[in-house]
């Protein structure tokens, strides 16, 4: 058999196809990762007065109207960075406020487009989802106005008119149409839109960019199946906006984009770097184990042979044991028996008449062993120890030397 058969036996995958096949699987699952963490960002928030809603209260036919009248579809805001930083933040954002809305959203949305033109429309009806039709909704009942109060405080310092207006058409931009049923109105004595003497339905604040249209029945979808209102409503918008088609419609008050969790953390900045720091170190350590550097290196062995072994072995297992500092006094003890045999000192000499047979044997220095004795038994740190160990020790040899 030749060898690329032979080689071809043991590999029955090719190395391409394999590199290619974990390259695929790697490229898919970093894909459902990503579309599963940004996937709850671009579901579509279903009924309520949303700007995607279908239902009477929603928006939707305005976004409709206003992608027909201009030739574009309006930009949709989905984070609150995009709501000053973009290149949309110029434009005239409409901020649809349900009953459901988060008001903290909204003060923050007020603290972001300050000095940038904004319309906020209040909500004004309850409804509820219709069964068997999806996207319809059911009217219920008119807010109560403490409601829709606490809306409005969160923008300005204002509270709805009480009261029904006897207005019975209202005038847009010169264009006539009926007034809604049940008529929200605010105090204003400079109104865009009256609704009589003194009553706004639509107003601008004095120190922002800022509009508030009391009533959504003039530009939601109930609104628009009348063409009076929905040229009314294109009326209002092109009052208010700064250039032609400049409108976006923001969706962060609810709940699009507000979700943020550790998949998301992880491949956004600052974060970001760090989790590409561990892809690439990841992909190294990969392909370091693909190859190996050298011949395979053989364990050693745990405790090794020899007597300097065993020393250090001994020695390790004393320090451990935190005995090393009571050896002073044995290695001294141990010294004085081995000098008095290698000087050959008489049989019977103990103690301190063994030390002073010693201290004869030196004619240099008087107390010559004694002192180098004591220093070793007294000695309580390692470094004292040791030196006066070594002290000891030459003593021993010098003597041992001048007796040969």
């Amino acid at each position: 058999m030749s060898a690329p058969a032979i080689e071809a036996a043991q590999e029955p995958f090719n190395r391409k196809t394999l590199f290619w096949g974990i390259f695929a699987s790697l490229l898919a699952a970093a894909g459902f990762f990503l579309l599963s963490t940004y996937a709850p960002d671009f579901r579509q928030p279903e009924g309520g007065g949303t700007p995607l809603s279908k239902g009477g209260s929603g928006y939707a036919g305005l976004v409709e109207l206003l992608k027909l009248a201009n030739g574009q579809s309006p930009p949709m805001v989905r984070s609150e960075r995009a709501l000053s930083v973009s290149p949309t933040s110029g434009f005239l954002l409409i901020v649809t406020i349900a009953p459901g809305s988060d008001p903290a959203a909204l003060e923050r949305i007020v603290k972001l487009r300050s000095g940038k033109d904004t319309l906020f429309v209040l909500p004004k009806w309850f409804t509820l989802p219709l069964q068997g039709h999806e996207g319809w909704e059911m009217k219920i009942e008119r807010l109560p106005g403490t409601v829709i109060n606490d809306w409005l405080g969160r923008i300005t310092k204002a509270k709805l008119g009480e009261g029904n207006s006897t207005v019975e058409q209202l005038d847009v931009q010169g264009r006539t149409v009926a007034a809604p049923e049940q008529l929200q109105w605010v105090a204003d004595d400079h109104p865009l839109i009256a609704a009589g003497n003194g009553k706004a339905v639509l107003t601008e604040l004095d120190k922002e960019p800022f509009y508030i249209l009391t009533d959504p029945d003039l530009i939601n979808n109930a609104a628009l199946k009348d063409p009076q209102k929905a040229a009314a409503a294109l009326d209002i918008i092109s009052m208010l906006e700064p250039g032609k088609g400049a409108v976006t419609f923001d969706l962060t008050l609810h709940g699009v984009g507000q979700k943020y969790d550790l998949a998301k953390l992880l491949v956004e900045p600052p974060f970001l770097a760090l989790t590409l720091s561990v892809l690439a170190a990841a992909a190294l350590a990969f392909l370091h184990g693909l190859g190996r550097f050298g011949p395979p290196r053989t364990e050693a062995r745990a405790i090794a042979f020899g007597k300097q072994a065993l020393v250090d072995t001994t020695a390790t297992l004393l320090k451990r044991a935190g005995r090393l500092q009571e050896l002073g006094d044995r290695y001294a003890v141990l010294m004085r028996a081995r000098a008095a045999a290698l000087l050959g000192a008489p049989q019977g000499l103990q103690g301190e008449a063994l030390d002073r047979w010693l201290d004869s044997r030196d004619k240099g220095e008087a107390y010559g062993f004694t002192t180098r004795f004591n220093a070793t038994n007294d000695s309580r740190n390692l470094a004292g120890m040791h030196d006066a160990a070594q002290e000891l020790h030459d003593w021993t040899t010098r003597r041992l030397g001048e007796r040969r």
